[in-house]
């Protein structure tokens, strides 16, 4: 078993082939981006992003997709195959050693589908937290949020385009922060104290 690494909180989001009705025949869901942003554990900043474009074989980028994310079929054309993207994932940032986190579950669910429809070797570890549920959680609310909605209450602006992987990826990592630097200031034997009138 690898050693987990505790340095680096890794936020992934992807962006998938997707269509405004039902999946044209013999196509399927596939990753087209995958955004990861780094977290810093130690102090809760952002430290940098990157987005990984990946090749569909099973599918195409079509007029919705297009316009939800940005990208088309010609961007996705010379990326990475998706075996070679879940390598790179574990080569480059060692996803099976650190724990990694994204908005809700649909990420993680869309990996373990197509590493298990395509045989490739599920690139991350054991340990996936879903910052949806958590800033929900963090925050006291009765429901949880969409990202967009949870940066208006943040008071935070949405960086760059929304549904694009290494945007949304960087957003939530800004998201979750921000719970991980209120959990400092609120660490006991860390809180700043007055000092006493004279």
């Amino acid at each position: 078993m690898a050693k987990r690494l505790m340095d680096l909180l890794l936020v992934i989001d992807v962006e998938a082939t997707c269509w405004d009705g039902p999946t044209p025949e013999g196509q399927r869901n596939e990753i087209i981006e995958i955004g990861l942003a780094t977290l810093d554990i130690a102090t809760g900043e952002r430290v940098d992003r990157h987005g990984i474009l990946v090749r569909p074989t099973h599918s195409t980028v079509g007029a919705f997709c297009t316009e939800l994310t940005t990208l088309t079929q010609a961007d996705v054309a010379t990326g990475h195959t998706f075996a070679d993207a879940c390598a790179l994932l574990r080569g480059e940032f060692r996803t099976h050693q650190r724990v990694w986190a994204s908005w809700g579950d649909y990420d993680r669910q869309q990996f373990e589908r197509q590493c298990a429809a395509e045989g490739v070797p599920y690139p991350f570890g054991t340990r996936h937290l879903n910052a949806k549920s958590l800033y929900s959680l963090a925050h006291g609310l009765d429901r949880e949020l969409g990202m967009a909605a949870a940066l208006e209450h943040a008071g935070l602006p949405l960086e760059g385009t929304h549904h694009r992987g290494i945007d949304d990826a960087w957003n939530i990592a800004e998201l979750l922060g921000g719970i991980l630097r209120a959990s400092r200031r609120d660490r006991p034997g860390t809180r700043s104290v007055a000092p006493s009138a004279p």
